[in-house]
């Protein structure tokens, strides 16, 4: 079922139309090992009649005069056969032209670029609305883009860098993008210098991992809010867009900030997680297991919790948001100073 496989990519999109007998409608736009674009729905009730499929590298705008594929919507799938991995498709799905649905594949293809996928899709608890295709990207640091990279992040018109990484870690690997604004919020992760060692010593347990990114998440809520705040603020500007989050591996303090915007946008608990989650699925740890080659079994464990997120990390911080300010909506406004104003400029700036 197809249900199952929009929550596993954590991919779900829906459409209703303005009366209460408009269908639901759940989208998926994955792209395969070559590069094409799989499109799936579902329509419930089940629904018959013509999709017609429009792309565009601007999420923002369709020439509806030339669609680009036909399907029956009963099938739901079709596929759109692409030799270009330079650009980014986005879609625009018409049943019937009746019922219409922006959708882009969430992932982006890189390859020296760890994590980088966007927030555009979700759909918020209420109204019916989703978040803005094309508008914010998440990912690792920026310190060595291959030339194709640079081509692809170009593509991507990326008017502004949201750097959270602390000065040292820029100052061993800085920045390599220069057509964006740099926007440098420095969150250092306290003693790592000391953790790396221990881990080359064997000193250092999984569960000593464990507690160490537990350690770190906290810090986001007791030491870093009023970073965190000021990081939000960046997206009240409508010319900042489109913008680009990122840190060491772009899945902790990129995760954290990202879940913040989604709560502030009235995505739901269960859309964010799937979110945060995500990055197990965008990391390639494939060549930090060729480093680690030749340290122990207990070493490799404690490097792999250290690059990979768990659902308790993010569960953990938002008990303690919940314990300090009693919910996260209190924090969002008293933590991270985010009054109902620039709230509602959020969701005007990245809902539709």
């Amino acid at each position: 079922m197809l249900v199952k496989i929009f929550s596993l990519f954590a991919c779900v999109t829906l459409i209703t139309g303005c009366s209460s007998n408009s269908p639901e409608i759940r989208t998926l736009c994955l792209r395969d090992d070559i590069g094409n674009y799989i499109l799936k729905w579902e329509t419930e009730p089940q629904m018959e009649g013509i999709l017609k499929m429009y792309v565009s590298d601007d999420p923002e705008s369709f020439n509806r005069s030339l669609p680009a594929g036909y399907a029956n919507i009963k099938d739901g799938v079709t596929t759109y056969i692409t030799n270009d991995n330079m650009s980014r498709k986005y879609f625009l799905l018409s049943f019937n032209d009746k019922y219409f649905k922006t959708i882009g594949a969430r992932s982006v293809s890189m390859d020296s670029l760890q994590n980088l996928r966007e927030i555009g899709g979700y759909g918020t608890a209420h109204n019916h609305k989703t978040t803005r295709w094309g508008q914010v990207f998440r990912s690792g640091q920026l310190s060595s883009l291959s030339e194709w990279d640079s081509i692809r992040l170009n593509n991507l018109h990326i008017k502004t860098v949201i750097d959270l990484r602390g000065n040292d870690e820029v100052a061993a690997s800085p920045l390599r993008y220069s057509n964006a604004n740099i926007v440098h919020i420095p969150i250092p992760i306290k003693n790592m210098d000391h953790v790396v060692a221990r881990i080359q010593e064997d000193r250092m347990r999984k569960g000593d991992g464990i507690l160490f990114m537990q350690d770190n998440y906290l810090q986001y809520v007791t030491d870093y809010s009023e970073q965190y705040a000021k990081a939000l603020d960046v997206f009240l500007d409508k010319d900042n867009y489109p913008i680009l989050i990122n840190c060491s591996m772009g899945k902790d303090r990129t995760g954290y900030l990202t879940a913040m915007l989604l709560f502030a946008l009235g995505i739901p608990e269960e859309t964010i997680i799937k979110d945060y989650m995500a990055s197990n699925e965008n990391i390639n740890i494939g060549h930090l297991a060729y480093m680690a080659r030749d340290l122990s079994t207990n070493a490799q464990e404690t490097i792999t919790t250290l690059v990979t997120v768990n659902e308790g990390l993010i569960d953990l911080v938002l008990k303690r948001i919940r314990k300090d300010y009693g919910s996260v909506d209190k924090y969002l406004s008293k933590g991270l100073h985010l009054t109902d104003k620039k709230r509602d400029t959020l969701k005007d700036i990245l809902l539709y």
